[in-house]
């Protein structure tokens, strides 16, 4: 049965736990029919797939509502929200434990007839028993019982670090004099605080601020607030975490977290994943130290210091772009409306992908900022208007257009309470139901964009554009879907592939052509000048060894707190891991307890990194062939997006490209 999505602007708290609840006895029901069949009966249909239904209830309520704890406006309904993910994960967790499922699923498996399966069906059944070896099926059932205790701990672990953050606020009170290097459009749009100014750690307020407030000293300061974020609180849950997920490794035969996590992923060991990064370490320190005296340079000229502290850094560079390669960020934001860039966006990938997003205006969303459209096939609007003037030149009225065949909601501003970064999730996954129909996608992206003001429109800086890209490009992952199983779908592939197709889509905001052909002055129209396009282009790998320095930095501290020598002291590991990347220790901070990363790609931040090799040199073939050829985009979007997790990452990449994956375009892409 199709998962129905609630109406979002009238949801209640009881009608939430109604609707979780009625999931979690659909599950159970499923799940008692499948084991009371007789061993001898059992088919994939009424064992394998029967178990993915049962799943799917689960999942699929915790994607439609628990979603909700990020975004509702409501505290009652964010907490109910919290409450019931918390309870469907640990009800999923209980699925992966029950003996008598795994023994359903083991007694299908040495049947006959799974042998003549089909190579995606065989998939999902070795990765179903797979997943009950390593949720602990075998151990003993005291020390299954305490494994259960674990993870059901880390459950809300999670979820209370993810609330912390979600509702912290903090930021500095500034007067005018020290928005100094600030443009008016900025400054318009700060909340006032008395005679001062209200600068908090939103991303639209800290970014623009830390690159271009003269005052470092107040840069200082804002900066150890973002590094605090989170409080002592978080810092005591990831602690809490990191000894729990070293235990459950443990008990599992792993020698850590990272070990475990690992085995799944294209990595497959933390032995790969750390010479991947150390190989990147050594390549890039010579364009550090190059970059390190380029922004010194900038800085000095622009009266600052030579001194390269983490509150220095981000100024630096903006000054480094803007003397350099005479780009000036806040210029080009006045050419950068969010409506343009959206309309830039979707056409674009639209001539790529061969698809139509049309607007929905009276769609059910949980805020009145957030925006509908639907996704249909190009060929589809076009032979609907070829249809709709045939019928009208005979005196019909025709019909509107294709057919839908997924959804997404664009939430894009930040406001109180709401998830801080940016991401992209499906509210309700494409796959094929127990009837045989096929289920159409429903996604969303969450980010927090610079505000439209009363005079102003929401004027991106270059970053967020490339973060609006980004995320899109895990939203088309989930509405473009087609693969048959749940476990598939989407972007449910190993999480060292799953930023490839987002980080790839990234490289379109860099081509002048295409951002010439959408970027326009908001009050004039005129289009962005050749001199912003071009500074924009080359000043690409600007820092681009310090930034990725610092990827490297955050990626080898999420292995050092899941390795097995880790000693504990979140904070003293932080501080060392820095301090070898080249960052000092900034006295009384704690970034790891504002990091959410730490819960959902715990052992994997590296993948950042690893995919954008991958992203990188897929979009060598887009160079190839003209960034918006529509035959590469078909290919890509057949070999790759459609496919989801029903094959490995590594053969997606090289089914598209026709070659094995390389790092040469990552190398070039970061100025090596």
């Amino acid at each position: 049965m199709a998962c129905e999505l609630p109406d979002y602007s009238t949801v209640t708290p009881d009608e939430l736990a109604q609707a979780c609840r009625a999931a979690v006895e659909d599950c159970d029901a499923r799940i008692a029919e499948l084991v009371a069949i007789p061993s001898g009966q059992r088919t994939f249909e009424n064992t394998v797939l029967a178990l993915e239904e049962a799943r799917a209830a689960v999942k699929e309520a915790r994607a439609a509502w628990g979603f909700l704890a990020e975004v509702a406006p409501g505290e009652g309904l964010r907490a109910a929200s919290q409450v019931w993910g918390e309870r469907l994960d640990k009800h999923m967790i209980g699925i992966g434990l029950d003996e008598q499922v795994f023994q359903a699923v083991h007694e299908y498996k040495d049947n006959a007839r799974a042998a003549a399966l089909s190579e995606v069906d065989a998939r999902l059944l070795e990765e179903l028993l797979r997943g009950f070896q390593r949720s602990g099926i075998d151990l003993p059932t005291v020390q299954r019982d305490r494994l259960r205790t674990l993870l059901d701990e880390l459950v809300e672990l999670g979820s209370g670090f993810a609330a912390t953050l979600a509702g912290w606020r903090d930021g500095i009170v500034v007067d005018r004099n020290e928005l100094d290097g600030l443009s008016e459009t900025f400054i318009e749009g700060l909340e006032r605080v008395g005679e001062g100014y209200w600068v908090s750690l939103d991303n639209p307020e800290y970014w623009p601020f830390m690159c271009e407030a003269r005052s470092a000293e107040r840069r200082r300061e804002l900066l150890e607030k973002n590094l605090r974020k989170g409080g002592v609180e978080n810092v005591a849950r990831l602690e809490r975490a990191l000894a729990v997920r070293q235990e459950i490794a443990g008990m599992l035969g792993y020698s850590c977290w990272a070990a475990y996590v690992l085995e799944t992923r294209m990595a497959k060991t933390p032995e790969v994943a750390a010479v991947f990064l150390d190989d990147l370490r050594a390549r890039i320190a010579p364009k550090v130290v190059a970059d390190l005296a380029e922004m010194a340079e900038a800085n000095v000229q622009a009266g600052g210091s030579r001194e390269m502290p983490q509150w220095e850094q981000p100024y630096a560079i903006s000054r480094l772009k803007q003397t350099r390669y005479a780009f000036d960020d806040a210029e080009a934001a006045q050419y950068l409306p969010l409506e343009a860039c959206l309309e830039g966006l979707f056409a674009t990938i639209g001539a790529v992908l061969g698809v139509r997003f049309e607007e929905v205006t009276d769609a059910s969303v949980w805020h009145p900022e957030v925006r509908t459209f639907d996704v249909v096939e190009a060929a589809q609007v076009t032979q609907a208007a070829q249809a709709r003037q045939a019928t009208q030149a005979t005196g019909g009225a025709g019909s509107a257009g294709g057919a839908p065949f997924g959804r997404f909601h664009l939430d894009l501003y930040p406001r109180p309470d709401k998830y801080k970064h940016a991401m992209a999730l499906a509210l309700r996954p494409g796959r094929r139901v127990a009837d045989g129909s096929w289920q159409q996608p429903v996604a969303v992206m969450l980010a927090n964009l610079t505000r439209p003001s009363a005079d102003t429109p929401s004027l991106l800086r270059h970053a967020e554009l490339v973060t609006l890209f980004h995320e899109f490009g895990h939203v088309l992952h989930e509405v473009l879907a087609r693969a048959e199983h749940l476990r598939h779908s989407g972007a449910e592939t190993e999480i060292d592939f799953v930023e490839a197709p987002s980080q790839m889509l990234e490289h379109w905001c860099w081509e002048p052509a295409v951002l010439g052909s959408f970027a326009r002055h908001y009050r004039t129209g005129e289009p962005m000048p050749n001199r912003l396009l071009n500074g924009l282009a080359a000043a690409k790998t600007a820092a681009s060894g310090v930034l990725t320095m610092q990827q490297l930095a955050f990626a080898t501290l999420d292995a050092a707190y899941h390795s097995a020598g880790y000693s504990g002291d979140s904070t003293a590991t932080y501080a060392r891991v820095y301090a070898q990347h080249g960052d000092a220790y900034v006295e009384g901070t704690h970034l790891q307890s504002g990091i959410t990363h730490l819960f959902g790609y715990d052992a994997a931040y590296y993948s950042y990194l690893w995919s954008k090799v991958l992203g990188d040199d897929m979009y060598t073939r887009f160079q190839q062939a003209g960034p918006l050829d529509p035959a590469t985009g078909a290919h890509y979007r057949r070999t790759v997006l459609e496919r989801g997790g029903s094959v490995g990452g590594v053969t997606m990449v090289r089914d598209f490209l026709g070659r094995d994956p390389s790092n040469e375009a990552f190398l070039r892409d970061i100025g090596l």
